[in-house]
């Protein structure tokens, strides 16, 4: 069938319409964009973001984690500052500061908090180790002798002949014994050293009466004197009783590792020096109270308010930013040179012993 003129001239209306109708169904549509080119496909293209470092895990013996002198081991971990250093560091304690120090050497360990003079004692040794962060500025101890005998004691003269308690042979304790003894005029033969360790163990020794003098840190210096046990004879605990005892400052307390550990290992390093900071400048604007709060509750013995009291008694020893200060290396040789005559023939390099390196690095 033929459609007329007027027939077609209304069906081409009617398809221009429908045309117009669809176009305009889609008007609320956004227009394609071109495809950037050149330089601008470049612009939009997201950078791949790389992966964070993974940093190996860190094991750190400590000399005794509930002794106070080694209190900023645990307190760094409770407060979280090695996780936001980004660390997986996993603490663990034994009773003496030498122990730690073999486990160091024989690689179980990557690090030890403990005493400075350990890193200087294993140069003489044919071992390097280093300081990466002083957490205190004495030994933070005191010789103790039992209240049945203490009038027998006016001098250091008096320990001649004594059996004097130390945490472990060739430990710190031991050093600053044979000192003591020498400088009282005596030698390092003239009195008997014996191993009682820390804590329980050291009070036992002295209740029990095998040992009449000994060598003690807080808290167990604050029990021994709450029980009647014992009385401090010779202060290395405050600035001032350490500084007329030794005759200076005698840096003790640290963390150190191995020296190629520290060399090879640069960034976890620089990141325990971070977290030890932290801990420091908190300890240094915070109350004793409050540290123990972030401490666990068995480090009080029962006893938290006695444990307060002797951290209070403890805080001046501890210093602000982990520096060595000048002059403390000296001071620690010339100790250790008493009674290891040795040492004056080991051409002991004391720039080895320790870095500020770290310290210095860690944002204010």
């Amino acid at each position: 069938m033929k459609l007329s003129k007027s027939t077609k001239f209304g069906a081409s209306i009617i398809m221009s319409l429908g045309l117009i109708l669809a176009g305009c169904g889609t008007t609320d549509k956004p227009a394609s964009q071109p495809a950037p080119k050149g330089n601008d496909q470049q612009a939009v293209t997201p950078t791949p973001t790389p992966a964070p470092v993974k940093l190996p895990k860190v094991n750190i013996m400590v000399g005794g984690l509930e002794k106070i002198i080694y209190l900023p081991a645990k307190l760094t971990e409770n407060l979280g500052y090695f996780k936001e250093e980004g660390l997986e560091v996993e603490l663990t304690s034994q009773a003496s500061g030498v122990n730690a120090e073999q486990a160091l050497i024989a690689g179980e360990v990557q690090g030890v908090v403990g005493f400075y003079d350990h890193t200087i004692d294993m140069q003489a040794k044919g071992k390097e180790l280093q300081a990466v962060v002083l957490l205190a500025s004495n030994p933070g101890g005191r010789i103790m002798v039992a209240n049945k005998v203490k009038d027998q004691f006016k001098t250091l003269a008096d320990l001649k002949g004594k059996n004097i308690g130390i945490t472990s042979s060739g430990a710190s304790s031991h050093f600053l014994v044979n000192y003591l003894v020498t400088k009282g005029g005596n030698t390092s033969k003239d009195y008997v050293p014996l191993a009682v360790g820390a804590g329980a163990t050291l009070v036992a020794a002295m209740e029990q009466g095998k040992v009449d003098v000994a060598w003690a840190t807080q808290p167990t210096t604050a029990v021994l004197e709450q029980r009647g046990i014992a009385t401090s004879f010779v202060d290395m605990e405050s600035q001032e009783g350490s500084k007329q005892t030794l005759g200076g400052t005698y840096p003790a307390p640290s963390l150190y590792m191995n020296a190629d550990y520290v060399k090879k290992n640069p960034e976890v390093a620089q990141r325990l020096a971070n977290a030890f900071v932290k801990t420091l400048r908190y300890m240094s604007t915070h109350k004793a109270e409050e540290i123990a709060d972030k401490l666990p509750k068995e480090y009080y013995a029962g006893d938290k308010d006695l444990y307060v009291k002797s951290l209070q008694a403890s805080l001046s020893m501890f210093t602000p930013d982990g520096k060595m200060p000048a002059g403390g290396p000296e001071k620690v040789l010339e100790i250790l040179t008493v009674n290891t005559p040795t040492l004056k023939d080991a051409k002991i390099d004391l720039g080895k012993t320790f870095s500020n390196e770290y310290v210095d690095k860690v944002k204010k």
